[in-house]
């Protein structure tokens, strides 16, 4: 049996070796060649998993170790047999992380002191929304949450749910914590787009650390208001004029903690061990899942120097990728 692992997954090398053939690849080796004799692959957002990668393969497996599964076709994936795993949540209170540091390095760099006032619009209810929501409660932020599938599937709630036109008079913050998808009653591919921003009558910050797609990187440019990106269309050749707009810009790395890459880990080799009938030895993460229980925004800001990793990209956007793949993990907020 032989099993393909993207070299850039920690804590990972080592574990597989007695119940199979491990090859560690960079995402760019990850080819049909490679892959055409392998029974399982564990990758990344980076490799793209569909007809062209698969075609003709011996997989049956596909691993992800990240939340994301806008890179695998599932469509081809369950036409052909192959059991697709994610890895959901592993990484949202580093997102919920992120989102904060930048919105207190934004408050910093626009002369507000408090939240008090400041008005949160969360588009997406998920694992990472659901953070965001609740810490934001927390520091003092008015509260606004958007998710029309969760919506939809818990019944309408209107004292947990605001529609986007809620969201596009009241916010003066919204940050993007959707899925990326293209087709279905709620589509996000440019969910934040043109006519989203001219709709906005008070919102001074907007921010993506979902998909580079769920907002129109062009009508960002455009737009008068205050961008923080860690996700961005076309990467790693992102927009070098939103790179300069962007008050907080980092190459992808949002969820990139300690903590949540040996979730992302742990949640893959539980995954291979029900497929496979293994026994590897999954590790336990200290740190929960759900985020501190108890945060203020100094805290917050304190476990994070976002703008060491903005300045750092902003110096080089041609090493968008690199910086992405040797990432020094920061730990978490705790």
């Amino acid at each position: 049996m032989k099993v393909i692992v993207d070299s850039h997954i920690p804590n990972i090398q080592g574990l597989i070796e007695p119940r199979a053939q491990v090859d560690y690849l960079e995402p760019g080796d990850i080819t049909r060649d490679a892959v055409k004799d392998a029974d399982a692959l564990v990758v990344r957002t980076r490799t793209r998993c569909d007809a062209a990668l698969l075609d003709g393969s011996n997989v049956r497996f596909i691993g992800s170790a990240t939340i994301g599964t806008d890179h695998i076709d599932l469509s081809y994936c369950a036409a052909h047999g192959i059991t697709v795993r994610n890895a959901p949540g592993c990484n949202a209170p580093a997102v919920a992380q992120w989102v904060f540091c930048a919105i207190n390095a934004w408050m910093q760099a626009r002369g507000i002191t408090m939240p008090d006032g400041l008005t949160l619009g969360v588009v997406g209810a998920g694992h990472i929304g659901s953070i965001v929501a609740r810490w934001a409660a927390q520091l003092g932020f008015t509260v606004l949450l958007n998710d029309p599938p969760r919506e939809n599937r818990d019944g309408s709630f209107d004292d947990i749910f605001s529609s986007l036109d809620e969201l596009q008079r009241r916010c003066d913050i919204i940050t993007f914590h959707t899925p990326l998808t293209r087709d279905g009653r709620w589509p996000t591919w440019h969910l934040c787009n043109q006519a989203f921003l001219d709709g906005l009558a008070r919102c001074r910050l907007i921010l993506d650390a979902a998909r580079g797609p769920i907002a129109d990187n062009a009508a960002l440019l455009g737009w008068h208001g205050d961008v923080a990106l860690d996700c961005w269309e076309n990467e790693p050749n992102i927009s070098r004029p939103l790179l300069d707009k962007a008050i907080v810009a980092t190459p992808h790395i949002a969820g990139y903690s300690r903590e949540g890459k040996q979730r992302g880990t742990a949640m893959m080799l539980e995954a291979l061990n029900e497929y496979f009938g293994w026994d590897i030895p999954v590790p336990t993460i200290a740190a929960p899942a759900t985020g501190a229980a108890q945060v203020t925004l100094a805290d917050i800001a304190a476990s994070y120097d976002i703008l060491a990793d903005t300045a750092a990209l902003k110096a080089s956007p041609a090493t968008f990728e690199s910086q992405r793949n040797h990432y020094p993990h920061r730990p978490e907020y705790q």
